[in-house]
């Protein structure tokens, strides 16, 4: 298999300080920079994804706004495919799956965030186009959800959006199972 990694929207509007701070990104953004340093290490092809939004009531990921820039524990270098997206799913109106098709690709190791968001949907979308999926559990972050008068803890959406990956879309692992 040709295996490549995926960042999904590890931006800086989801660190501390940002627009849509996100519970655990700082750790989250460290483990998924030491996995961009091993593909980079070995060779392997890194994909990085980032979320322009294009809608006018969003509040984050603004274009031209230092909160929309890549985070600089994962900054692309140069000859790194960057694909920017305006929707959850990285792969919706994307050169995405083309390019990974053009580079033989068939395997997909993920860190990003947000976990119950744009990770759930890439790596679902990824899975239903014939990738083999690996998603790196604590190189992803989330954060709380609330449904009606019920507020979720951070900690069991990424448990709860991860076990429901786990199996059927994807492998779950953490980044020392996967380095």
């Amino acid at each position: 298999m040709t295996t490549a990694l995926l960042i999904i929207d590890i931006q800086n509007d989801y660190f501390p300080g940002g627009r849509m701070e996100l519970h655990g990104a700082d750790a989250a953004g460290l483990q998924a920079s030491r996995l961009l340093a091993h593909f980079r290490s070995s060779g392997q092809p890194t994909i990085h994804v980032r979320h322009i939004a294009n809608d006018p009531a969003a509040t984050f990921f603004l274009p031209d706004t230092v909160g929309a820039e890549i985070h600089p524990l994962v900054k692309p270098e140069q000859g790194e495919m960057v694909i920017t997206k305006h929707t959850p799913n990285s792969f919706h109106e994307t050169d995405l799956k083309a390019h990974l098709d053009a580079h033989g690709i068939d395997r997909l190791v993920i860190a990003g965030m947000m976990t119950h968001m744009c990770v759930d949907s890439s790596v679902r979308a990824a899975s239903d186009a014939g990738f083999e999926c690996v998603v790196v559990a604590d190189a992803c972050a989330t954060r709380e959800q609330t449904y009606a008068a019920t507020t979720v803890a951070a900690e069991s959406v990424q448990a709860a959006f991860l076990a429901a990956l786990s199996g059927t879309f994807a492998t779950v692992r953490s980044l020392s199972e996967v380095i």
